[in-house]
């Protein structure tokens, strides 16, 4: 796990070593269950939270807006704007004052763009970006789902505009490695944090889908798509079984082995409730060994390095 003393609350406290992402608040979980869950996140030592402007019609944001209220500066609170409408500047800025309305923020702590939009110059972006950072409306600026040449890309403009990337929001679990060849590294040598999502493949790693039980993968397309290959159902399994040998819980295990890659800065987790949450917050509290994190990365193939000369994998 990387330093994450890049990134700081406004008291000046690092972010923890786990995120919580909110995209349930309001949709599969309740206020009752996300106020359970943010309390319990809390309790455990959590200060980093994310949001989007597109998530649950805004409920999230607002959900998480009132809870973290009472104790604003100590978290590090993050939402994403420009999934949809493109990342141009009216509709970067227009987003931007509908999360911080429902968030009930004078300032943000981490506004990422959602995805990269090749239809609009990035001097635009950032400059849209750097003014609301001058403004003191933004603390940091990320980039979420962007490939590391975007990242990269977007960096030296950035830099034109007197700021910087400060962290990226990559997909990465035991199913999902490919943040492995060119992201981490890149995060690694230029110092940006990684809060990197969906360490537990949409629920596929926690063996519900091969117990019968539905989930994301079984009702949303996008995510059967996401993780329809037989050979990460494969995987899936044997790791199940090799949680359950080991004495742990699937999901525990799933995230503290992403947890534990050095360039990862938190993963984000989330549920739908209390018990759900809880064997991902446990994570928090398992250092594996080597020799376990190996033979967990065994379970699904290594990516081929970014050159393709697999002598230097």
């Amino acid at each position: 796990m990387s330093d994450t003393s890049s990134l700081v609350t406004l008291s000046g406290q690092p972010t923890s070593g786990l995120c919580f992402g909110c995209m349930q608040f309001g949709g599969t979980a309740s206020q009752t269950d996300s106020r359970a869950m943010f309390d319990a996140c809390r309790e455990a030592g959590l200060n980093f939270f994310d949001t989007a402007h597109v998530y649950t019609d805004g409920q999230s944001e607002e959900m998480l807006g009132h809870f973290a209220a009472q104790d604003r500066d100590a978290l590090l609170l993050a939402t994403k704007v420009a999934y949809t409408g493109g990342s141009g500047r009216d509709n970067i800025l227009g987003q931007f004052e509908d999360c911080r309305r429902r968030l009930d923020l004078e300032t943000v702590d981490v506004l990422y763009l959602h995805r990269w939009d090749p239809d609009t110059a990035l001097d635009e972006s950032f400059d849209a970006l750097s003014q609301l950072q001058e403004t003191g409306q933004v603390r940091y600026i990320g980039v979420s789902n962007f490939a590391a040449w975007q990242v990269m890309k977007a960096q030296a403009v950035a830099a034109r505009f007197g700021t910087r990337i400060d962290i990226i929001q990559p997909m990465y679990s035991l199913v999902k490695r490919q943040a492995e060849v060119e992201l981490f590294s890149m995060a690694l040598s230029e110092n940006i944090a990684v809060a990197s999502y969906s360490p537990l493949g949409g629920g596929l790693l926690t063996g519900k889908y091969h117990a019968g039980h539905t989930g994301r993968l079984t009702t949303d397309s996008r995510y059967a798509a996401r993780y329809g290959q037989d050979w990460m159902h494969q995987a899936a399994n044997a790791f199940a079984q090799m949680a359950k040998d080991k004495g742990y819980h699937p999901a525990t295990l799933a995230v503290a082995w992403a947890a534990a890659h050095d360039a990862v800065t938190a993963p984000i987790i989330s549920a739908r409730n209390l018990d759900q949450l809880a064997p991902s917050l446990a994570a928090q509290d398992l250092v594996l060994s080597t020799d376990d994190y190996q033979a967990i990365a065994a379970l699904t193939p290594q990516p081929a390095p970014a050159t393709d000369r697999l002598e230097e994998g």
